[in-house]
């Protein structure tokens, strides 16, 4: 049995053969009408030459006659020159006529060329006419001069007009075989077109039922078995048929089949096992999500109760302090140095314990914001008054530059006051040698080109570095700025979590000069016919944002 190889291989030389056939064919086609196009162009030249001779010629007779016909010894310079310039066209055009004939074809049988024979003849005649004519103008005699240059007129027309005449006849003969000729040559070569097209489709059917439809209907064979295969059907088996090639890969589908059915049914097996597997490891992962929910519970109520339990005794401690102090039997020197310090360091761990509150409340969901619109200055206002007593007594100047009441932002009124307390305290505390601390609102470009109002708390401490301002909006972050050891870095977290339910923003940037600057972003409210509280409950625990100060 011959292989689809070989098949191929004949395939190809057939068409191979067909093709230089058809190529030899065209070239020949080409060739022989490329000849006929030239002869009949040709001819056509000669045929115009002719023409334009016949035309220089006339113009040349013209002008002599109307040099002989000038009155006078001698003739006008206009008509000598209009003569001259006619018998140089007349040269000019006749020697083109000479090459064009010398290329032309001899006569069948001959070595001489007529049409360049008569052409010679024809030039041989004006020759004569043009001295003829120059030794008329010579003439003095003005009839003479007319009579002898009509003379020499009459005298080429006798000689050259025959031979001009039959040149013309002869190159419209040869015009109108060449275009017989290509007639016939079209005629002939759209006849060959035809047979080798119906030879070419003839040996085309009978290579496709001998070579091209067995294969297409074994290879048809293959792909729908690759489909069925692909369907998951792994028992198609194809039929093996003559020892070629596909008898070959047939052969090599039907054992790849029966190894995908063995491996199709060990991954059964394996995917039952993994199933099982991971229906036990998910029942592990939910009694640790469990354990872990339970866990994450007591660290929540741990907060809260710890909050309660420390709260309530350090308010007694405070108070009991107050009441000391305003007693007149104790020493002023000593108790109220003792209890100064006794309260100042009761007011910073109620501080401390009012920051843990607030974070378990935030984290349990029990922080509920009342959203309204609120004048902002008189806010600034109340959050400036509550701290110009410590202000003063560290010699800072603290200052609000906004006139009242300033824009309304849709807030909740004591949260947003606290968080700008916070900002005020830290600047008091953890400023360094601080002198001055301003509040400031602006009005500026939010997120998404949304407008803005902007709470400004700037002073002109010592500043926090740039590479420390990433981290300090995270739980219990504190950066070199507060080497004192106070705060456990949770009022800037929590001030950031505020201002992101406000849907504002908070910043830290360095203040032009040295020191801080956080801006608070507010979006300003939308009017609405009734402005009424909105209450807002905070769900979920709040997240590490990036910041820097705590409070």
């Amino acid at each position: 049995m011959r292989s689809i190889r070989f098949k191929l291989a004949a395939l190809s030389g057939a068409a191979a053969s067909f093709a230089i056939l058809s190529t030899v064919g065209v070239l020949l086609a080409v060739g022989a009408a490329d000849r006929a196009l030239e002869a009949t162009v040709s001819a056509q030249q000669r045929l115009d030459l002719l023409t334009e001779i016949s035309a220089r010629l006339s113009d040349f007779g013209l002008a002599a006659v109307a040099v002989a016909e000038s009155p006078g010894a001698d003739p006008g310079r206009a008509d000598l020159g209009r003569m001259e310039d006619a018998r140089s066209r007349v040269a000019a055009v006749l020697e083109a006529a000479t090459v064009r004939a010398a290329q032309s074809a001899p006569a069948f049988g001959t070595g001489v060329r007529p049409r360049e024979r008569m052409v010679a003849h024809l030039r041989a005649d004006f020759i004569l006419l043009d001295r003829q004519i120059s030794a008329a103008v010579a003439d003095a005699d003005a009839p003479s001069r007319g009579d002898r240059v009509r003379g020499a007129l009459n005298g080429f027309a006798a000689s050259a007009g025959p031979t001009l005449s039959l040149l013309v006849e002869s190159e419209r003969r040869a015009v109108t075989t060449a275009r017989e000729e290509a007639l016939a040559l079209s005629f002939r070569l759209r006849v060959g077109a035809v047979a080798l097209a119906a030879l070419v489709l003839a040996a085309a059917a009978v290579l496709y039922r001998a070579v091209a439809r067995p294969l297409l209907t074994r290879l048809g064979e293959i792909d729908r078995a690759a489909a069925a295969i692909g369907r998951g059907d792994l028992d198609t088996r194809l039929t093996i048929g003559p020892r070629d090639e596909l008898g070959v890969l047939t052969a090599r589908f039907n054992r790849m089949a029966a190894r995908l059915g063995r491996r199709e049914r060990r991954v059964i097996e394996d995917r039952a096992l993994m199933e099982k597997t991971i229906s036990e490891r998910t029942a592990d992962l939910t009694a640790a999500n469990a354990r872990l929910a339970a866990i994450d519970a007591s660290r929540r109520r741990f907060f809260t109760d710890v909050s309660h339990e420390l709260r309530t005794p350090l308010t007694v401690i405070i108070g009991e302090c107050d009441v000391t102090q305003r007693a007149p039997a104790i020493s002023d020197d000593l108790s109220r140095s003792v209890l100064a310090t006794i309260r100042k360091r009761a007011g910073r761990l109620h501080r401390r314990i009012e920051d843990l509150l607030r974070v378990a409340r935030s984290e349990s969901g029990e922080i509920e914001l009342v959203f309204q619109d609120v004048p902002l200055v008189p806010l600034l206002a109340d959050a400036v008054a509550g701290f110009e007593t410590v202000a003063r007594r560290q010699g800072v100047s603290l200052t609000l530059e906004a006139d009242a009441p300033g824009p309304l932002v849709h807030a909740d009124r004591e949260w947003l006051r606290q968080v700008v307390e916070g900002l005020i305290d830290n600047g008091l505390r953890h400023g360094g040698k601080v002198t001055r601390i301003t509040l400031a609102v602006t009005t500026g470009t939010g997120a998404g080109g949304v407008v803005a109002d902007e709470i400004t708390v700037s002073d002109d401490g010592r500043g926090i570095a740039p590479e420390a301002r990433a981290g300090l909006f995270r739980r219990f972050a504190r950066g070199e700025r507060f080497g004192d050891g106070t705060g456990f870095g949770l009022g800037l977290a929590l001030a950031e979590w505020v201002v992101t339910r406000h849907g504002g923003r908070i910043t830290l940037e360095e203040r032009e000069g040295g020191g801080t600057r956080v801006v608070i972003a507010l979006p300003r409210p939308q009017p609405h016919p009734e402005a009424q509280p909105e209450v807002f409950e905070a769900r979920g625990a709040w997240a590490d944002p990036p910041g820097e100060e705590d409070t």
